[in-house]
């Protein structure tokens, strides 16, 4: 037996020949080829990407094209942007079920969502990251702290409206299994597997093995690894053996059939670019330029920093003299630079925001299962982010307007959610009508139940007692702002820190 095996190849039969050379390469000549005996109606599909970002675009066209092909459920932490990515795929009505986290770009998915013609199961960004990996892993279920005490655990989420105009819901989430441990809730969330999967990769050989470029690595290989079948598209094909064993970022077992890229629009969703030092841009005033300036005082040397969309994200201009910290992006990077220079943006690099970054000395890329081990982890030091209301108890709800705005929670459940972490809201004191964010009980459904640590607004600062249930406590005032004004504009009690009240920073 053993001779047997390790007989030359020479002196094989002709049809154990043919195999061998029939499995030296996993490529095909065409995405139409690759996807003919896989794709079929009612399939679920994992879709890799982040915003626009390492997104399969040509795999996506192709299928796009396949219009017998419908009723699919896609699994994607986005659904595209009108008319690029999946995008294409729910204009064409192929699309039964999205599953994602933020599907905030997209007009399509937003006016399909809300007219009952599309069925959509919003999902942390993370536990969406770690259902795909649980499904590549054989791990049915895990529990995690992301969630709790939201519609996300407690079920009741509109998954489908009615068709009639109504607004009644026809379909609704269900509740998930909570369990606590070590005094702490917890939420059961179940694996995610595909039928098959479309990833974008930079490089592949053709044994299948893959290496990512930059932030386009994001959901790609967790959705390689949620699906028996997976399609590899790559902007180049290389020779098994050109890549070194430690260069490879997916192993070529997850990987069924690997095409070469023909479609690499490679679409920036948000070009963002450095200022130029005499422009004057980028100096924010007023009362939102106050906020920015006050949460970049939450930075000490030497933190791992989230920072949210928009005023949290700026705060990075306002570092503390003397103090470094390093930024950390749900989509895969840590050590987020300045934004790229006039005419330098690259679409493999971007930031959770989709906006154009650059990176620092020593900064690290990795894959989004692995980001969001790190913020459940309690590996992130501090997490700012924007509210839409917050309640005295520390409750935050920042993430959908029922009925009217739909973007999803992205990872701001996990980031707000994880075991020790230190969260910081800053947003507007009232809304633009006048009403009060802070409130005794959020009425917008909750982000995290009893998370928030500081908020910052135009008009002060408020701690939160979120373990002890003391409630809110008025810590800074800003300039001329009295108690007074803050009270009327503040829909529940707070007490206030010894007088006198330091002053927020005005310049």
């Amino acid at each position: 037996m053993i001779l047997h095996l390790l007989r030359p190849l020479h002196s094989l039969s002709s049809s154990t020949r043919s195999f061998k050379r029939a499995l030296s390469s996993k490529i095909v000549p065409t995405a139409a080829e690759a996807l003919k005996d896989v794709a079929f109606s009612g399939a679920k599909i994992c879709v890799g990407g982040f915003g626009c970002c390492g997104i399969p675009e040509t795999l996506i066209n192709e299928l796009a094209r396949m219009k017998h092909v419908d009723g699919l459920t896609a699994v994607s932490n986005n659904a595209g942007i009108d008319g690029f990515a999946l995008g294409v795929l729910l204009e064409s009505g192929q699309v039964k079920r999205m599953i994602s986290s933020y599907v905030g770009e997209n007009k399509t998915f937003e006016k399909l969502y809300l007219t009952g013609q599309l069925e959509v199961e919003l999902t942390p960004q993370g536990s969406l990251a770690a259902r795909l990996y649980a499904g590549g892993a054989g791990i049915p279920a895990f529990f995690t702290p992301t969630a709790a005490g939201t519609v996300i655990a407690k079920g009741g989420f509109p998954i489908k409206y009615k068709g009639d105009g109504s607004g009644e819901v026809e379909i609704e989430s269900k509740p998930r299994e909570v369990r606590e441990f070590n005094g702490r809730e917890f939420v059961m969330e179940e694996a995610i597997t595909g039928d098959f999967s479309i990833v974008k990769a930079w490089k592949g050989d053709t044994r299948g093995n893959l290496v990512f470029r930059g932030t386009a690595r994001n959901f790609n290989p967790e959705c390689a690894k949620a699906s028996k079948v997976c399609i590899a598209e790559v902007e180049e094909v290389v020779e098994a053996g050109d890549l070194g064993p430690d260069e490879i970022h997916l192993p070529g077992i997850y990987v069924k059939k690997m095409i070469l890229s023909k479609d690499n629009t490679k679409h920036i969703e948000k070009l963002t670019e450095g200022a130029d030092e005499n422009s004057g841009k980028g100096i924010i005033s007023g009362p939102r330029g106050r906020i920015v300036r006050r949460a970049a005082k939450e930075f000490k040397d030497g933190m791992y920093v989230n920072l949210g969309i928009g005023i949290p994200t700026m705060a990075s201009n306002y570092i503390p003299e003397g103090v470094k910290i390093e930024l950390q992006s749900e989509n895969g990077l840590l050590g987020i630079g300045p934004y790229p220079k006039k005419g330098e943006a690259d679409a493999d690099w971007i930031n959770a925001g989709k906006e154009t970054v650059t990176t620092t000395i020593g900064a690290s890329i990795f894959s989004s299962s692995d980001s969001f081990g790190m913020v459940r982890g309690g590996h992130v030091d501090l997490t700012i982010l924007g509210g839409l209301e917050c309640s005295r108890n520390g409750d935050l709800a920042n993430w959908i307007i029922p009925g009217k705005m739909v973007k999803g929670m992205g990872g701001a459940m996990d980031l707000v959610g994880a075991p020790g972490a230190r969260v910081v809201v800053t947003m507007d004191h009232i809304s633009k009508n006048g009403s009060a964010k802070i409130m005794e009980e959020c009425t917008l459904p909750l982000t995290g139940q009893r998370v928030v640590d500081r908020i910052i607004t135009d008009l002060c600062v408020f701690d939160c007692d979120k373990e002890g249930g003391g409630g809110l406590t008025l810590v800074e005032i800003a300039p001329g702002v009295t108690v007074e004004e803050i009270r009327a504009k503040t829909a529940c009690d707070f007490k206030i820190a010894p007088e006198p009240l330091p002053l927020m920073d005005d310049k």
